[in-house]
Parts: C-alpha cells; structure tokens; sequence
C-alpha cells in the first residue's frame, strides 16, 4: 500500500480496480460471444488492457480485488434482454463516470493519465464495433408502438365511459388491437416493398410485434379487474401508457445516445391528449345514443 496517499484517495482508487477487474471480466464475456475474428479480437484487447490497469492500481492498494458479480449479472441479463448495443452503453456510462473520478487522483497517480487516454480509446473502439440488426428497425418499432398507443390508448379510452364494463372492453380492444396489428404490419410491409427496401418482411414484423405487445398490455388491466372497477382498469392502463413510454425511449436514449426528455414528453403528451378527448366523446355518444350497457 501506498502510505503517501491518503484515505480518501485509497478509496478512490480500490474502487478504481474493482472498476477494471470486473470490466476486464465482462469484455472477456463479450469476446467469448462473438462471431467476427476481428470484434473478437479487439474485445480481448480491451479485456488485457483492464486487467493491467488492474495491476497498476494494485500497486497503490496492495489489495486483490474480485470482479462485481452483480454488475456482470445485470450486464447478461441486459444483454439477454434487450441486445449488445443497449448493454453495452449503459455500461460505458459508468465508465464515464469513473474516468471523471480518475481525474480527481491525476495529481497523486502518474499512471491515471495514460489510463484515461486508453479508457477513452476503449470506449472509441466499442463505439465503432457497434452495429446491431434490431437497432436498423428502431424506426418499425417506433411505428408500431406509437400508433398502437395513440389508437388503442384512445380507443380503450372511449370505450371505457361508453361502455362501463371491463370484459366487455377488453373484448373489444382485443379484436380491435389485432385487427390494428395485422393492418398496420401489411401496411409497413407494402410501404417497404414500395421503397424497395429488401428486408421488407422482417421490418413489417418488428412493426406488428411492437404493437401486438402494446395492445396486450393495454388491455391486461381490462382482465385483472372485475366488471365493476373500470375506472381503476383505465387509470392502470394509463401509468401503463406512461411506463411504455418511458421505458421505450430510455432504451433509445441509451442505445442510440438521444435525448430521453423531450422524446419522452412529446409521445406522452399525444398519447394522453388522444385519451382524454376520447373520454368525452365516449361519454358524449352514450349520452347522445342513450345507451346503457
């Protein structure tokens, strides 16, 4: 151990080499789990030059340091969850973090400096490798999950004051949503087909199962409550309508490195705009038509 460094800054720097013990790990992972020679290759550069960070900081603390079993746990299951791109983002935003803290020790390490520099080429390097097929359809998705939102949201919507039953609503937003489904994947299709896009079929069935597991979810509260508590199935397909949202586009925000508030806000604010006005016109037509289900 260093005993010209202080506590604060020992602290600093164990945490530093737990930090490189479990990202040397985890590119170690990643390497055994891709198909080209040449990502493969550089991922185990990346692995080797952690570890020796990892030795370097070892120098100061004279501690061995085991990986974070529980960060490598949650990187494969992001990983297994949502794609490489994502997982490897969110991770890489910790790594910024950690290299703004090295800076705070450049004073008392003289090796930070050139870690910081190699650190930030890693990050280059894994930012290049970066092309994954799912992120090609982020658009189909996006297609997809928001028409589902606007047109389901407002539908449920409606018939939920119209007709004041939840099977009944669920019923009809079942047959309505895969109707949807299967209208709006053809339509992706031909209109992909038009464009002469060759991977027409694949980016209709991202379109169709990014609205087929939207309607699903809207109509799920619709199930779970009994007839009489529709008020509490809508305001629960509501926070779903919002958790949608959210989580969609913090997955973009992360795996294509956009801003999250303001895709945020704009695809909420529709969504519940078209639920509200569809409120009234529900109430208004069942008034209107003097239909009491």
């Amino acid at each position: 151990m260093n005993e010209k460094l202080g506590t604060q800054a020992l602290k600093q720097i164990l945490k530093f080499q737990k930090d490189e013990i479990t990202g040397s790990a985890l590119y170690l992972y990643m390497a055994g789990r891709q198909k080209d020679p040449a990502n493969r290759e550089a991922l185990l550069q990346i692995s080797r030059a952690e570890q020796a960070h990892y030795e370097t900081w070892k120098k100061y603390t004279g501690r061995e340091v085991s990986p974070d079993r529980l960060r490598l746990g949650l990187f494969k299951t992001l990983r297994f969850l949502l794609g490489d791109t994502f997982a490897i983002r969110f991770f890489e935003k910790q790594e910024e973090r950690g290299i703004r803290g090295l800076k705070s020790v450049e004073s008392d390490v003289p090796e930070a400096r050139a870690i910081i520099a190699q650190e930030e080429a890693h990050e280059d390097m894994l930012m290049k490798m970066l092309d994954e097929e799912r992120l090609h359809y982020v658009g189909s998705m996006v297609l997809g999950l928001n028409d589902a939102l606007v047109e389901l949201t407002g539908t449920i919507a409606g018939l939920t004051f119209a007709l004041g039953n939840t099977r009944l609503i669920a019923l009809s937003g079942i047959i309505t949503g895969v109707s949807a489904t299967l209208s709006m994947a053809a339509s992706n299709y031909l209109a992909e087909r038009a464009n002469g896009n060759t991977k027409a079929l694949k980016s209709s069935l991202y379109t169709g199962a990014a609205y087929l597991v939207t309607v699903a979810l809207l109509v799920l509260p619709y199930l779970i409550f009994p007839n009489g508590l529709y008020l509490a199935a809508f305001l629960m397909m509501l926070a779903f309508v919002l958790l949608i949202i959210l989580l969609f586009n913090y997955y973009i925000s992360v795996a294509r490195s956009e801003p999250f508030g303001r895709r945020f806000l704009e695809m909420a604010a529709i969504s519940l705009s078209v639920a509200a006005v569809s409120f009234f016109i529900g109430l208004a037509a069942k008034a209107l038509l003097g239909i009491d289900v």
